[in-house]
Formats: structure tokens, C-alpha cells, sequence
């Protein structure tokens, strides 16, 4: 073992930090924390699996017939969690296991179905990423009259039988949509939607009617933030893009058209709203306790990072719901085992059936490979991927010259990188910044090498060419833990080769992305050159909004995503036109054209796909499985209203 696998090794066995980054950050920077991150993951004794990658872990897909086998309604479906969801109002909600949860108790008009997708290419895919009806009785098009006025308005028809668990029961109405994006923007602590930017851009009246809000509590002593008071301005302000036309008719007016406006309609921001909340701040702890369903389950009292408790809603019916089921009885998340192989042994003794916010340790991979009960399922992300901060004056603004970034995208060994992440299995070596499995996926690799191990002469080449012929010196930014240490030392190693020096700037995990993003500083001598970052869409197939646009359009402002303030008027274009497309054959023609572009003008290096490890006990069954379950890209975890149990 040469000198370098030694310190990887120890490197690896150190504890991960894994603090979370202010929640305003959070906001602007991630859709949500991904329980699949092999960071997170990271453990003692994983360091042997990650330098050797020598035990291969087969794809393992079992597939099985539609219904599973020998599983029966009812039973108690058991979730350990570290920490559980961060959030249960739907509005500031923005995380995994958020999602996961949500599934049971929040519609929307539309939604994503959950089947297996043994692979990008494979007919399960396409279908888990496709939009289908929710509370919607179908979706709107052009043909069916649902959209007019040349893609500016959307006319959606809600399922009548679709009711709230209220006493009695009670319809679920326009009125309710209308109640949840007015609550888009409220002044509560922690209660501002989850992602704004989809919809303020997109929605005529929508920014101008946040912007009023907000001015309207700048004042807390004018205006104080209570129940009542948001409640007022809501109910007596309006959006003027969002009409309840009647209680079954709901209308959105657009700014101008967008080819996505159905994907942003399926997040769980865009949730049905029961006229109650009023009666709570948003994210409030009252709020918590008196969580009213439209899903399947009902949620008990709340207590965020405690024991969460969900029952069948006598007030659901399956004929009003074409996605969820309510096989099991009763749903309890329990939190606070944080220790990652506890909770695989707790799984695999079946104390527990299945892990909300950890991933399934590397150190636990090659016990798993075989059993039927553990997946690893397909995923589109850039996770990780490195980006030049193109304002950086140190080495004579090296990061802004093309081509010293080109020495950088040749002299990278990838491979050595995959094996950080667990190998091939777990993490797929990419070059593209749409990535396979998505609409104008490039395949293309504008700077290959033999094996994607690097081409250090082409590296040199490059570097002569841009006037560093006796090499230059880098600032290399990422996160104080000891995966992102591992993926520096990769790439030190790698650019070591052809006369690039790396210097190490590991900062804390909760100061990271806003250092990133810190446009202020980034300009400044000392600022880094090379920064690691991670990026998960926020839904899959037409995602040129949630990963083009928001890491590569023109936007050098504090807090940015564009963390190396890439510019070109081209890449602009192309995703405004993307964006505005009416065909999806036309989105994917702009968001090809957007991301070749980005690649010629080497403002990152895409580096690995991470793939996505799934553990379940062995009593849990799902449709097309002999056994485990399946991961639904768009909640990032399970589908837990399509499980049932096997009969103990």
C-alpha cells in the first residue's frame, strides 16, 4: 500500500461531519438533503472497500410479479430514522425524508407514479418520472382544452370525492391550491416556501404578490407575525395568475410559457391547504399537532426528531386516488438512532423495516450485495462535480482561462474518484452536465481519456497553451469531512501529475455553500479556484430548469448556485428557450445546445452519477419485486403507500 492508499485509509475511518447548513442557505442552494451521498454514509472500516473497489456489487434488481407475493393488508410498516423530517408543512418542506412522508398525507394536482426502473434506459424509468393526475381528473393539454391561450394558462379539474380528514369530511376544493401558494411567502420563522424561484418567474402575480407581503410584515410592530394577522393578508390579497374559477376548477396564468410547469405542479411546495391552517402559524409546532390528510394516512401530533405515528384515513378512498395505496395498517417512524449500522442491523433482524434519512454505510455494501432485500437503483445527478470560480484573480485569473480549465477537465482521473464513492455500482463516471436519463442528455465526452483515468499530456499540452509552462499553483474549496478530503486528494493527485499544485481549503460543512456562493469575496485574491459541489434535480426527465438554469445561468448574485459566476449569452438563450419550449422535443433540442455549450467552455467538471442503495427488512413487499422495495427518484426514498407486509 503506497503512501497515499495509507492516508485514504485513515482519512476514511475518521467520523464524517455532517452538520447541515442554515436553513435560509439550504433554500437557496439544495432542493433537499439526499440520504444516498456516500458522504453521509461513510464509516469505520470503509476505507478497504473504497481503495480497492474490489468487491464488484451487481445491480441487483429482483424482479417479481405486479402483486407481491404472500403480502396481505395491514401490519405496522416501522421507519427508523436518524433525525426524521425537518419539516411536516408542505410548504417549507425540502427534504428527503420530508417527501417520504408526505407521500402518505398531501396531495397534489399531479404527481409521479412508483414502479421499478432497473435502469435509465428501462421502460420503469420513464414512467416514474412522468407526470400523471393526482387530484387532477386528467392532465391538461392543448387537445383536451386544459391548455390555452398559446401554453399561458392551465385549467385543472379537481376529483370530486376527494376529501379532507376533517369532522366531517370535506371536500377538497380549489380554494385549498389557492390557500397553499399564498402561503408561498409568509413572514413565520422557518415557514417561506421551500423553493420560490420555480414559481415566482412562472406565475403571473405571484412575485409581485411576496414582494407586498413581505413589505406589508417589515414592520413587526405595525404588523405583528401571528396566526391571524398572516391569515388576514392572505384571504384579503390575491395572486392574480391563480383563480378558484369554482370549487372543482382551478386556473393558473402564466408569465410566458414553460415546458416544466407540471413538474414544478408535483412537488409537494404545490399541496392541497385545508382552510384550518389558518388558525396556526406556518411550521409552527401547533401547526404539527393538527396536521389534516388527504392521503391515505392521517398523521398523529408531531414532534419534530420523535416518534411520528400514521394511521389509515377513513376519509381516503382508493377510487379518488390513482397512485397511493393504504396497505398498511399503521405507519411509525422512530428517530434518533443516528448510527447507520445499527439501523442496516436493525433491518436485517427486522426489528425495523426501513431507513428514512441514512444511507446504507459503504462498510455494510459488500455484505448486501446478494441479499434480495437490498437495490441499487438508477439516479441523474452531478454528485460530485467541480466548479471554477471564474472571478478568481489568483495565478493570473488561471481558473478564468479556458484553457487551463481544459488541462483540468483532461488531467482529472475519474475512475479514482468512482472508487471513493464505492465503485462502479454505486457511482457512474460522467462528462456531461445533463445527465443520462434526462431530456438533452449529451452523451459526448469533449475531453476523453483512456479508462476516464486522465490524459496528463493532453493536461500539459493545454497548460502550455494558456502560458503556464512551469506549472501554476490552485485553491481547492470543499467541505471539512473526510469523503470530500478523499475526492481532494484524488484530483491533487491527478493535476499533481501535470504540474498543477492544489492547495487544500477545507472548510466546516455549515459554512461551506455559503462560502461557495459568497459572491462578495470571490473576486478577492485568496478566493478558491476549484471548488467541490454536489447537485440532485429536483425532479427528472424535463430538468433543464432545476440543474441548467440554476447552475449555469447568468445570476452572479450573493448566495448564487452559479457558484463560479458562469456567463455566456448563448448558454442564456438556450435555457430561456428551454424553458419556454411547448414541445418537449423543442426543450430538448435548447437543453442540449445549453449544455454542450457549458462543456465546451469548461466551466465544471462533471465527475460521478451516484446511484442509489436501498435496504428493506425482509417482511416488506412491493409490486414487481419478489422482495426489498423499490426508490422513486422524485421523493428520493420509498414510496411507503405502496408497500405491504408479509403475513407474520
Amino acid at each position: 500500500m503506497n503512501e497515499f492508499e495509507e492516508w485514504l485509509r485513515r482519512s476514511l475511518d475518521a467520523a464524517v461531519a455532517d452538520e447541515t447548513p442554515p436553513e435560509g442557505i439550504m433554500r437557496l442552494v439544495r432542493r433537499r438533503h439526499t440520504q444516498r451521498g456516500i458522504r453521509q454514509a461513510a464509516s469505520a472500516g470503509s476505507a478497504m472497500l473504497l481503495l480497492a473497489a474490489a468487491v464488484p456489487l451487481a445491480h441487483t434488481w429482483h424482479g417479481g410479479s405486479q402483486r407481491p407475493a404472500g403480502a396481505s393488508g395491514g401490519g405496522v410498516l416501522r421507519i427508523v430514522a436518524a433525525n426524521g423530517p425537518d419539516h411536516v408543512d408542505t410548504v417549507p418542506a425540502y427534504y428527503t425524508a420530508d417527501y417520504v412522508l408526505e407521500r402518505a398525507y398531501a396531495r397534489q394536482l399531479v404527481t409521479y407514479r412508483t414502479v421499478p426502473d432497473p435502469s435509465l434506459n428501462s421502460a420503469g424509468w420513464q414512467r416514474d418520472i412522468t407526470v400523471v393526475p393526482d387530484l387532477a381528473t386528467q392532465l391538461p393539454t392543448v387537445r383536451n382544452g386544459g391548455i390555452t391561450s398559446g401554453g399561458r394558462v392551465y385549467t385543472f379539474s379537481i376529483r370530486a370525492g376527494a376529501d379532507w380528514d376533517t369532522s366531517p369530511a370535506r371536500q377538497v376544493t380549489a380554494a385549498d391550491f389557492v390557500r397553499e401558494f399564498k402561503a408561498f411567502c409568509n413572514p413565520a420563522p422557518g415557514g417561506f416556501v421551500g423553493n420560490l424561484n420555480y414559481y415566482s418567474g412562472t406565475i403571473a402575480g405571484l412575485a409581485s404578490y411576496c414582494n407586498a407581503e413581505e413589505n406589508f410584515f417589515a414592520n413587526t410592530k405595525k404588523h405583528p407575525i401571528t396566526a391571524a394577522s398572516v391569515a388576514a393578508f392572505q384571504n384579503s390579497h390575491a395572486v392574480s395568475g391563480i383563480a378558484a374559477v369554482n370549487p372543482l376548477t382551478l386556473r393558473f396564468r402564466l408569465v410566458k410559457p414553460a415546458s416544466d410547469f407540471l413538474n414544478m405542479l408535483a412537488l409537494p411546495f404545490a399541496s392541497a391547504r385545508p382552510a384550518e391552517y389558518d388558525r396556526y402559524l406556518p411550521n409552527s409546532a401547533q401547526l404539527d399537532r393538527h396536521l389534516i390528510s388527504d392521503g391515505p394516512y392521517t398523521v398523529g401530533p408531531v414532534v419534530v426528531g420523535k416518534r411520528i405515528v400514521m394511521r389509515r384515513n377513513p376519509a381516503w378512498r382508493q377510487a379518488t386516488d390513482p397512485v397511493r395505496h393504504q396497505y398498511v395498517r399503521e405507519i411509525v417512524v422512530t428517530a434518533g438512532v443516528t448510527d447507520g449500522t445499527t439501523q442496516v442491523s436493525d433491518l436485517r433482524l427486522g426489528r425495523q423495516d426501513l431507513m428514512l434519512d441514512t444511507s446504507v454505510p459503504v462498510s455494510e455494501l459488500p455484505g448486501l450485495a446478494k441479499s434480495p432485500e437490498f437495490h441499487i437503483w438508477p439516479n441523474a445527478d452531478m454528485e460530485p462535480y467541480l466548479v471554477f470560480n471564474l472571478r478568481s484573480p489568483n495565478s493570473r485569473h488561471a481558473a478564468g482561462r479556458l484553457d487551463v480549465r481544459r488541462a483540468i477537465e483532461f488531467g482529472v482521473n475519474k475512475v479514482a474518484i468512482q472508487r471513493v464513492f464505492g465503485g462502479p455500482s454505486t457511482a457512474k463516471v460522467t462528462s456531461s452536465v445533463q445527465p443520462a436519463g434526462t431530456l438533452g442528455h449529451v452523451a459526448v465526452n469533449p475531453y476523453p481519456s483512456a479508462g476516464n483515468q486522465g490524459n496528463t499530456a493532453k493536461c500539459k499540452a493545454d497548460l502550455r497553451a494558456a502560458g503556464y509552462h512551469s506549472g501554476l499553483t490552485l485553491k481547492f474549496l470543499h467541505g471539512a469531512d473526510s469523503v470530500d478530503a478523499a475526492v481532494f486528494a484524488v484530483v491533487k493527485a491527478s493535476l499533481a501529475a501535470c504540474g498543477i499544485r492544489l492547495l487544500n481549503d477545507a472548510v466546516p460543512e455549515n459554512q461551506y455553500y455559503p462560502t461557495l456562493g459568497n459572491v462578495s469575496q470571490n473576486g478577492k485574491p485568496g478566493a478558491f479556484d476549484i471548488g467541490l459541489a454536489s447537485w440532485l434535480p429536483d425532479w427528472f426527465g424535463n430538468d433543464g430548469r432545476t440543474t441548467l438554469a440554476a447552475l449555469f445561468q447568468t445570476q452572479c448574485v450573493e448566495h448564487t448556485t452559479n457558484y463560479g459566476c458562469y456567463s455566456n449569452h448563448k448558454v442564456d438563450d438556450a435555457i430561456a428557450a428551454g424553458e419556454q419550449a411547448t414541445t418537449r422535443a423543442q426543450a430538448a433540442r435548447d437543453w442540449a445546445a445549453a449544455a454542450r455549450q457549458i462543456m465546451v467552455d469548461a466551466a465544471v467538471v462533471p465527475l460521478t452519477d451516484q446511484q442509489s442503495p436501498v435496504l428493506s427488512s425482509a417482511r416488506v413487499r412491493e409490486a414487481g419485486l419478489r422482495a426489498g422495495v423499490v426508490f422513486a427518484p422524485n421523493l428520493g426514498g420509498p414510496d411507503i403507500t405502496n408497500l405491504r407486509l408479509v403475513k407474520s
